[in-house]
């Protein structure tokens, strides 16, 4: 016997909303809102009851729709006719959730601003030196031209590398260095070279722990 294709009740529901944001299928409307389509086939079967609330927290911005018309609108006659004061109690949930779920974004806002701010006060510490002498060492330096310059990279380098040194970054190799080359942390400016053939370091690379920040830039020898 051949298969019989039976509509989904609130398919039709789902559909005019959709067109009324400008969201021309299911799996536009999945990617748009980051949910399953499983999800969205329970919401046209009106199956409310096996969604997780935070599903709906997704589709109610997408939808344009407040939350609390978006169950109205997609429960069932059934759910609504017998199950009135389950549904009032899922609605009061939901609204708690989302203000929990307001708050926790607060929240964690919030904490983000003072991780920020801790972050800059400590850098700033370790790039205190650089940062109340190097103004006077430029002045110096365009007063004075024959200035050597050895005399004012430390005032770079120490603070910085202490800042590194905080943050846990490495240099792959000094500049100048001769080491076999290994595409993976080195980047050829010029010249040609096969893996562990030797290569001279022109930029220097960084690692934090074991993640590859930049490929220290190379050249053949």
């Amino acid at each position: 016997m051949p298969n019989t294709q039976y509509p989904i009740p609130n398919t039709q529901k789902l559909q005019d909303l959709m067109q009324q944001v400008g969201i021309s299928s299911f799996k536009a409307l999945s990617r748009a809102a980051g949910v399953s389509e499983r999800q969205l086939l329970r919401l046209r079967q009106g199956k409310l009851e096996q969604m997780r609330v935070e599903v709906l927290l997704k589709l109610s911005p997408v939808l344009q729709m407040p939350l609390s018309e978006l169950v109205t609108t997609f429960s069932t006659v059934e759910l609504l006719q017998e199950k009135t004061a389950p549904t009032q109690e899922l609605l009061q949930q939901i609204a708690d959730l989302r203000t929990e779920y307001d708050r926790s974004q607060q929240q964690i806002e919030q904490q983000q601003e003072i991780l920020l701010q801790e972050l800059q006060q400590s850098s700033l510490q370790l790039l205190e030196s650089l940062l109340l002498q190097w103004p006077t060492a430029a002045q110096k330096a365009q007063e004075n031209p024959q200035l050597a310059a050895v005399k004012i990279v430390p005032l770079v380098q120490k603070p910085l590398e202490r800042l590194l040194q905080a943050w846990g970054v490495e240099a792959i190799a000094p500049v100048g260095a001769e080491l076999p080359y290994d595409p993976q942390l080195h980047q050829l400016m010029e010249g040609i070279a096969q893996p562990g053939e030797k290569v001279k370091v022109r930029y220097t690379g960084y690692l934090q722990g074991e993640k590859l920040l930049y490929r220290a830039k190379v050249s053949a020898v």
